[in-house]
């Protein structure tokens, strides 16, 4: 399949492809003149791909994770059910975290979320700020933040507007 065709039956952009194939998250030939060939198979990866970004997942874990699948043959179902099954205390975890933020709602939608030093509900004289920055008293699997360091990507390369962030979608 061309990266175009790819793009179209996969939902992401021909940006991210060619970024998930630098780093190492999908792979193609190239044909004499230069251009990619992807494997139908690349759906699969790529699908796993989005599901694991919307999981949480980083991508050097989505690599770490594509890395343990078969060399030479597609993956079976039973291989992607091995890999997400390890997805499930995250989504546990965010669950519980979400519920607990739904049920907070309705009481005050900033309490000690942002160290609020108005705050006299839940965070009265700004103690939160003695824990530190950021949104202290929500549950630590909704303020989880994807690593920024560039280790593991070659010089220059930039990341796509929304890959590797929860929830994004690439593509137009």
């Amino acid at each position: 399949m061309t990266i175009g065709d790819v793009a179209a039956r996969s939902g992401v952009a021909v940006s991210a492809l060619r970024y998930y194939e630098a780093e190492g998250l999908v792979s193609c030939e190239r044909t004499a003149g230069g251009a990619r060939r992807f494997p139908r198979s690349v759906l699969r990866r790529l699908a796993f791909i989005r599901a694991a970004q919307n999981v949480g997942l980083s991508l050097p874990e989505i690599r770490a994770a594509l890395a343990t699948l078969p060399e030479g043959r597609t993956p079976t179902a039973r291989d992607w059910a091995r890999l997400s099954e390890t997805w499930r205390a995250r989504l546990d975890e965010q669950i519980a975290a979400l519920v607990q933020l739904r049920d907070g709602l309705s009481a005050c939608i900033g309490c000690g979320c942002l160290s609020l030093s108005r705050c006299a509900l839940s965070n009265p004289g700004d103690t939160a700020a003695a824990h530190g920055p950021g949104a202290r008293w929500l549950s630590p699997a909704l303020r989880r933040v994807p690593p920024t360091s560039n280790s593991g990507r070659s010089r220059g390369a930039s990341r796509p507007a929304g890959v590797g962030a929860p929830g994004r979608k690439e593509g137009p």
